[in-house]
């Protein structure tokens, strides 16, 4: 049974070593501080290492209001080392074997997947098989009417076809930008202009909203009907930093939805406050709710 409109970012939790300093990270993390901002309850479902730095997260999660589902584990708390390049935007190198990397389906996961109305996930946990099956059996243990957001997220070598298409199928709401679309189209060997290759993956993989950000050339929100497309320019704002910038797309985008806002405001918040974290350091800014 849903209820509260219960939100949780799955997958990983980690360290983004930046140049300015180390920030708390991870896309699922990011998503979920994000939706709370809205006043919505929101879980962070990972594992973390016995270690300072898992304490450190469970501390800073904890001050930063979110409902916590980490589970402790024997690899250490995953860090990621991010350069910023001269556009603001962030390259990152992953490090593997990791706390994240291993989180356990428990019977406290399915009960929380079975009252949820969102869920957002991506492919870098599904890169090893233990944090993959668990969140395949998340998603699976949700009500039918929830929404199951797949921000694909792809991060160097770590997905392959398999792990894409599957998620695809799982999905009803795809995040997606510009590079990791064209990715997309040779991996599926498609060579459609974008629209039409959003509304093959929504006909294919019976997906019924894309959204689809392409940087400083704005975005666009395709839904199920082909006359349903919102595009809106990005704001021109002075950019300190794009790391999680996606991820309060995200979140701005599905709590809104979940608030009763139609697909075009939706996404005009999700553009706002996108636009907002690009003006400041960090994945995790706090804002005034809209």
């Amino acid at each position: 049974m849903i209820r509260d409109n219960i939100v949780v970012g799955i997958g990983e939790v980690l360290w983004d070593c930046l140049p300015s300093g180390r920030q708390l990270g991870g896309a699922p993390a990011n998503f979920a501080y994000h939706v709370s901002q809205f006043g919505l309850p929101a879980y962070v479902v990972s594992a973390v290492g016995k270690d300072s730095l898992g304490d450190e997260i469970k501390s800073l999660l904890l001050e930063k209001n979110l409902n916590l589902c980490l589970a402790d584990s024997n690899k250490p708390t995953g860090t990621v080392q991010v350069s910023i390049n001269e556009k603001g935007v962030p390259q990152y190198d992953i490090c593997k074997n990791v706390a994240w990397d291993n989180i356990p389906f428990t019977a406290d996961l399915r009960v929380l997947a079975e009252k949820i109305s969102a869920v957002c996930f991506g492919s870098l946990a599904q890169r090893n098989e233990l944090s993959r099956n668990t969140i395949l059996s998340f998603i699976d243990s949700m009500p039918n009417s929830s929404l199951k957001v797949f921000d694909i997220n792809l991060r160097q070598n770590y997905y392959s076809k398999h792990i894409i298409e599957t998620s695809l199928r799982l999905c009803n709401i795809l995040k997606i930008n510009d590079e990791e679309l064209d990715i997309l189209q040779v991996m599926l060997e498609d060579n459609g202009d974008a629209k039409s290759f959003c509304n093959k993956l929504m006909n294919d993989f019976h997906i019924n909203i894309i959204v689809l950000t392409c940087g400083e050339n704005g975005s666009y929100v395709y839904g199920n009907n082909d006359e349903e497309v919102s595009f809106i320019e990005t704001p021109k704002v002075k950019v300190v930093d794009t790391v999680g910038a996606g991820d309060s797309f995200t979140a701005a985008f599905v709590a809104s939805l979940l608030k009763g806002k139609s697909l075009c405001e939706a996404h005009k918040t999700a553009v706002d406050i996108s636009a907002f974290v690009c003006t400041r350091c960090g994945a995790m800014p706090s804002y005034i709710k809209k």
